[in-house]
């Protein structure tokens, strides 16, 4: 209660009288007082600013004599520690001289935030200082949502929200989405218990569920709703030095087979087996060996095991190389196909990496006789490879056998053409010609392709509707324009050999365009129609139609229609017909207008929802008594009731109705005092929560044992008989539906 003062200039006994005046003013230590702005009476007794709500009032008293005419009464502010060391100035009064109890306002400065501030008021005129306040909690609360945590702060939280330490390691958590997080002081706590830190990063070695929130002191913590929206389970285990016990050999030769063997065995550990990185067996119980096979394709490469289980990290070997003493090569040094001229004589040769190699030259399946060197003349047909054999090294008895190179004698040769771009028929605009392939043609009919081997030795000679083009003289020809069209052939030329190709025809399009529009492209319900025009000169003789889902519809220079469906012009342009860009008409459907949210919104009080719509060409947006709220795409509802879009498309209309209510804005509470006075006793969630049979709400303890699993929670935990062995206790939950967690965070139940 404030003191009434306003009358204390009357004092039994002159001895007060004379007092007060050899004492001078008295100023009263200033205290927090209510808040005329808001209904109640109640001062207050912690300041929980923030940017939503910043306005707090102290009242202060003093007694005379009066001070002087130009005194003004200052209200400070101490810093956290309660020193007025450097006191930061929050309201004065100039005006107040004659008024001896009198309200300060003022707002929490962004950076003020402890435990311990104090006020006090000075006057200037005479100076003077009252009395120090009591001890206030103050808070400036400059981020108020739930904060997130990752390793590092880098925002890549683990997908399971576990992280797995080995061998004594550390890892970093920081939160990622609080702005300068330097500017705050945090709780982090390790399963409910409070750690030492508090910066906005942790270091942590020891198992255990961590979270976090700002510290904004025990009475301006709870409001402010910072805790971590997720939480970071952190175990350990120890790495066991897995590895490959080191075989005797690690090369293999052809037929050999190799088992590895982990170190690690007889623990009752998962075991999975590598090669290059990609899995080949498990992870099996006890599966601690592996059998390399050295018939199996590509064997050899890097092997590595992978051990895991109970209480171990997961941990994979170095790789073991295990190579192929037979891994030698040979390869054809010439074509595959080469052709023998008459009196020619052609070189074959190849080339290996073999350990001390030995040839041996076949002809259509025979041994040459003395042909054992790496290269071979011949002067006849034939099929040729040759055997190479291995003499030295850990694998002596293989062979392998080179590629075949077939040798031909020619009778004629058949040349083929081929379109060597795309190209259909009065599709395409250009395209390109050439030789697909060269046959020499044997003696009994054989055939063999020599393309690579002969493309060279012909010299060519196109031709456009049975004449020479003057200089296309190569093995390919580029078309580039319809005036080329025509059928194409190529006259080939090589010693006594002389012959043309097959005959390709060329029908390219124009690239002319041809451009159609309406005056109406929505059908409304009944006569409504659509006038189709083109840009493009009908009157020079050219063949045109109109097409309407690619059927001819008419002939006319232009077209009117009732229908709906894709239309297009179809003109015959140097032989092809040439189609114009489509127009769409359709009829008119009210689906056409799509708007981007439901028409029936939920929306929490003291917001707004925007609705934005599409598909039509005007927008009208009106309230239940026909007001016209907005012509845009996109009206924002901020208020319950009743609303109408009326749109355009073309030339009609169609009407959406739009009902906008409140939901309940309350938030899961984390805070409840279950000390029996039945205020805030019990846990509380709002509706969309409660009463569900497809909500499931499961509550642990701080050692992660299930309190309450249940779903249609009746907001009546906890039950009177539920014991609590601290005065403050931590409890985690989880609200969940059948497929996801939609809250999860802490409850510090106060008793």
């Amino acid at each position: 209660m404030r003191p009434n003062l306003r009358n204390s200039i009357l004092y039994v006994g002159i001895c007060v009288v004379c007092v007060q005046i050899a004492n001078g003013q008295v100023l009263n230590k200033p205290e927090p007082t209510d808040n005329p702005n808001l209904s109640g009476n109640s001062a207050w007794t912690e300041a929980c600013a923030s940017a939503d709500f910043n306005q707090y009032f102290v009242n202060f008293t003093w007694n005379t004599p009066l001070v002087n005419g130009d005194n003004e009464f200052i209200l400070e502010l101490s810093d956290a520690q309660g020193s007025f060391s450097n006191p930061l100035e929050l309201d004065r009064a100039s005006d107040k001289n004659t008024t001896f109890d009198f309200d300060f306002e003022f707002s929490v400065p962004s950076d003020v935030q402890g435990d311990g501030y104090k006020f006090r008021v000075r006057s200037t005129s005479p100076a003077m200082t009252s009395e120090e306040s009591d001890t206030f909690s103050i808070y400036f609360i400059g981020f108020n949502n739930r904060i997130l945590i990752s390793p590092d702060g880098s925002g890549d939280i683990p997908s399971d929200g576990t992280i797995q330490l080995c061998d004594g390691s550390s890892a970093t958590l920081a939160t990622h989405n609080v702005p300068d997080p330097q500017n705050y002081s945090y709780n982090w706590y390790r399963s409910g218990t409070l750690l030492s830190e508090r910066s906005n990063a942790i270091t942590v070695n020891q198992p255990g569920l961590y979270f976090v929130e700002i510290d904004y002191g025990i009475k301006c913590s709870g409001s402010a709703n910072t805790l971590s929206f997720n939480i970071i389970e952190i175990i350990t285990g120890t790495n066991q030095g897995i590895a490959v016990t080191p075989p005797s050999t690690t090369a293999l030769c052809s037929g050999e087979t190799l088992t590895l063997n982990a170190n690690i065995t007889g623990q009752g550990y998962n075991y999975a087996w590598y090669k290059d990185g990609t899995l080949l067996t498990g992870p099996v119980l006890e599966g601690s060996s592996f059998v390399v096979d050295a018939n199996t394709v590509g064997f050899e490469g890097d092997y590595e095991v992978e051990i895991s289980g109970d209480g171990i990290c997961t941990e994979r070997s170095p790789g073991l190389t295990i190579t192929n003493a037979d891994n030698y090569t040979v390869t054809r040094d010439n074509e595959e196909t080469i052709v023998l001229l008459p009196t020619q004589t052609r070189t074959l040769s190849v080339s290996t990496n073999a350990n001390n190699p030995q040839y041996q030259w076949y002809k259509d399946g025979n041994p040459i006789s003395g042909a054992t060197s790496s290269s071979l003349d011949v002067d006849q047909a034939g099929s040729y490879f040759v055997r190479v054999s291995q003499t030295g090294g850990a694998c002596t008895s293989s062979s392998k056998d080179s590629e075949a190179t077939n040798v031909v004698e020619p009778q004629n040769f058949e040349i083929t053409l081929d379109y060597t771009s795309q190209y259909v028929s009065c599709g395409v605009s250009n395209t390109n010609l050439g030789i697909r392939e060269i046959i020499a043609i044997a003696n009994g009919g054989n055939r063999t392709d020599v393309t690579q081997d002969m493309l060279s030795s012909f010299s060519y000679q196109w031709l456009r509707d049975g004449i020479d083009i003057n200089g296309e003289t190569s093995s390919a020809i580029v078309i580039g324009s319809s005036s080329d069209n025509g059928d194409y052939q190529l006259r080939a030329s090589a010693g006594a050999f002389t012959l043309s190709s097959n005959v390709l025809p060329v029908q390219l399009r124009t690239d002319q365009n041809i451009t159609i529009s309406t005056d109406n492209a929505v059908l409304c319900d009944g006569a409504n129609t659509a006038n189709l025009t083109t840009t493009f000169d009908l009157s020079s003789g050219v063949s045109y139609q109109w097409l309407r889902g690619g059927q001819p519809v008419s002939s006319g220079a232009t077209l009117n229609t009732s229908q709906s469906g894709s239309y297009q012009l179809e003109v015959t342009l140097q032989g092809c017909p040439v189609l114009s860009n489509e127009v769409q008409l359709t009829d008119f459907d009210d689906t056409q207008l799509v708007l981007d949210n439901d028409t029936d919104l939920i929306i929490p009080e003291g917001t707004s929802t925007t609705v934005n719509a599409s598909g039509a060409t005007t927008y009208e947006w009106y309230d239940s008594d026909n007001n016209l709220l907005g012509t845009g795409a996109s009206f924002s509802f901020s208020e319950e009731g009743q609303f109408t879009l009326l749109a355009t498309i073309g030339n009609c209309q169609v009407t959406r109705a739009i009902t906008v209510d409140y939901r309940d804005t309350f938030l899961v509470p984390n805070v409840i005092t279950a000390n029996g006075d039945g205020i805030n006793d019990l846990w509380i969630l709002p509706n969309t929560f409660s009463n569900d049979e497809d909500i499931r709400i499961i509550i642990f303890n701080e050692k992660g044992e299930e309190v309450l699993n249940q779903t249609n929670y009746q907001n009546n935990w906890p039950q009177s008989s539920v014991a609590f062995n601290r005065r403050n206790q931590i409890f985690y939950y989880k609200i969940r539906n059948t497929s996801e967690t939609l809250k999860q965070g802490t409850i510090t139940v106060i008793r």
